[in-house]
């Protein structure tokens, strides 16, 4: 059954008129009425509608049943990535929501390559929260990960309080894996570097504000494989505790 992210109420027994978008997927699809489809708002649970009418650019559907079904997480876990250059963002973000993560934030690191300017910094939160989008519908999940406005490194980790945040560093004396073996699931903020890395200063930054250091083993992970390998690590470590 095609599934597809709605941000409209989705009362039982209701007939609503499906977004622009979603009535352009409905005629791709090649759907007819009387044709069902899966329908989620990112509010929890989801439903299943009946096509009522498909016109060129227009599509409405009846709400049939809810199920309150979820695929989140135990645990709350935020992805804090440096900004890798090119299309890597949309890769990290799309597994990233696949493996379960309940928040992204994009941060500007001093080894960044990509710089982005106010108005490109919109367009790309825009795009980055369709990836999420599709990603959701795909997966199964049922609420959508939150996404966070570009920030300053030393500005967010200067941040106080949120939960406890894990910096992810070939340096680090202690893997990610024993560490969360003798820990119980709880909230963290996995911090992963850019292409370059986090500079000295910016670990030590870190460090000073309460970070723990872990590694990911022996070998360094690139800046698109490092946060999702410590995604599927704590996963399969603590999802079934």
């Amino acid at each position: 059954m095609p599934r597809f992210y709605c941000p409209l109420p989705l009362n039982l027994a209701s007939l609503i008129t499906l977004p622009p978008e979603l009535a352009h997927h409905v005629q791709v699809l090649r759907l007819a009425v009387g044709d069902q489809i899966t329908l989620f708002n990112g509010q929890g649970g989801e439903v299943t509608a009946s096509l009522t009418q498909i016109e060129k650019k227009h599509a409405s559907a009846e709400i049939l049943t809810f199920l309150p079904r979820e695929a989140e997480l135990p645990y709350a876990i935020t992805l804090a990535q440096a900004l890798p250059e090119a299309s890597k963002m949309d890769w990290i973000i799309e597994k990233a929501v696949e493996l379960g993560v309940t928040a992204i934030q994009p941060l500007a690191a001093q080894r960044c390559v990509v710089r982005l300017s106010a108005e490109r910094a919109v367009k790309r939160h825009a795009h980055w929260q369709g990836v999420i989008v599709a990603a959701s519908e795909q997966c199964g999940r049922n609420r959508l990960a939150a996404l966070a406005e570009v920030a300053d490194f030393q500005q967010w980790i200067k941040q106080p309080g949120g939960p406890q945040r894990v910096l992810l560093s070939p340096r680090a004396t202690e893997s990610l894996s024993q560490w969360a073996q003798h820990q119980p699931p709880q909230p963290l903020s996995l911090l992963i570097g850019p292409e370059g890395g986090l500079s000295d200063q910016e670990e030590a930054s870190a460090l000073a504000h309460g970070a723990l250091a872990l590694s990911m083993g022996s070998r360094i992970l690139r800046t698109e494989t490092a946060g999702l390998a410590a995604l599927a690590t704590l996963n399969a470590i603590w999802e079934l505790r």
